[in-house]
């Protein structure tokens, strides 16, 4: 593992570049068996190690990168600059082999973009899709798409459905996975043109397809992978995190409105601290840019140091497990299935 490396983009987040810093020392720390580029303004950078009094100068590398992408800037903006910024000089070492992964808290947007263009899609893929782990009462599941395609066609949800379960296996280690299709029913009949379709492909394929699921069961686990169009995953993905917040002040609330309330908590205090981990985005590392020619990693804007150190792990199993590669050959089985149905 001597010659592997991840590109970090050290100027992406609300925090950076200390928090990011601070993630990348945490992992080098325990691991010292592959190497880190960090890319953006060198000064800055070296400014955060001095802070932090340590030298890790044998395990990272910096690349200067003048112009950073703010979180909520717009693409004109962005395109004009991006040969000087520190996402697309991320990607341009994934790009040369130079760094076998990209990870980055910077702008969702900014990093699919630019990826899409400098590291183009896998061969046979049509478009990438976004995928994150979401909690679940049954533990974890994979939701994809969650915002990298606003509409999607039959083909390119099947795509999703196998880039997603070859992660699951190779780096989750869930053999097998159920994978759902997100509709407004359980019934083959229910759904758009576009989500029946994709059914009828979904269960022609070799993989464990248990039908449709409504979007009330998306979080109760029943489905290791759900796939849907990004529109839909999106909306799926931020309506949880707003009931999620929602609720958590509602009991604040309630827990300091008496004494005996606030009795109680003392004694709900670590179950309730159990809860928020699971719920926490942190413990996963970031979303997962598939089907790109390159593994790309994007943490939330508000990654702490904890969750760029988990992005990293997240990348380096990647690497380990040649999930790239695994992708293809799904791909393949997949065209021979197309062939056969006279599809596409």
């Amino acid at each position: 593992m001597e010659d592997i490396k991840v590109a970090i983009d050290a100027m992406g987040g609300d925090n950076a570049p200390e928090i990011i810093i601070k993630g990348v020392v945490e992992y080098i720390k325990d691991n010292k068996d592959f190497g880190i580029i960090l890319v953006g303004k060198e000064k800055e950078i070296k400014k955060e190690f001095r802070k932090l009094n340590v030298n890790f100068e044998d395990k990272i590398e910096i690349i200067d990168a003048l112009e950073e992408i703010s979180m909520r800037e717009h693409f004109f903006s962005y395109w004009r600059k991006r040969e000087k910024t520190s996402i697309k000089k991320a990607l341009d070492l994934v790009k040369q082999k130079k760094a076998q992964a990209m990870v980055s808290a910077g702008n969702t947007g900014a990093v699919m973009a630019l990826a899409k263009t400098v590291l183009g899609p896998l061969k046979s893929i049509e478009r990438p899709a976004l995928a994150i782990m979401i909690p679940t009462l049954k533990g974890n599941s994979l939701l994809v798409d969650v915002g990298a395609n606003v509409d999607s066609k039959p083909k390119n949800l099947v795509q999703f459905a196998l880039m997603g379960k070859v992660y699951l296996e190779s780096v989750q280690g869930i053999q097998n996975p159920k994978i759902g299709l997100m509709s407004i029913g359980e019934e083959e009949v229910k759904g758009t043109e576009v989500v029946k379709m994709t059914n009828t492909l979904l269960k022609a394929m070799d993989i464990n397809f248990m039908g449709n699921i409504e979007g009330r069961e998306a979080y109760l686990g029943e489905a290791d992978l759900i796939v849907t169009d990004g529109f839909t995953g999106n909306v799926t993905l931020k309506v949880a995190e707003g009931v999620v917040d929602v609720m958590q002040s509602m009991l604040k609330r309630e827990i300091m409105s008496n004494i005996l309330s606030k009795i109680g908590f003392f004694f709900l205090k670590s179950s309730l601290r159990r809860i928020k981990n699971k719920l926490d985005y942190q413990e996963y590392g970031g979303a997962l840019l598939l089907g790109v020619d390159g593994i790309v990693i994007i943490g939330h804007g508000r990654s702490s140091a904890k969750a760029i150190e988990n992005a990293i792990h997240l990348s380096k199993r990647f690497i380990e497990e040649n999930v790239l590669g695994k992708i293809s050959l799904e791909i393949e089985k997949m065209q021979k299935v197309f062939k056969e149905l006279k599809y596409g």
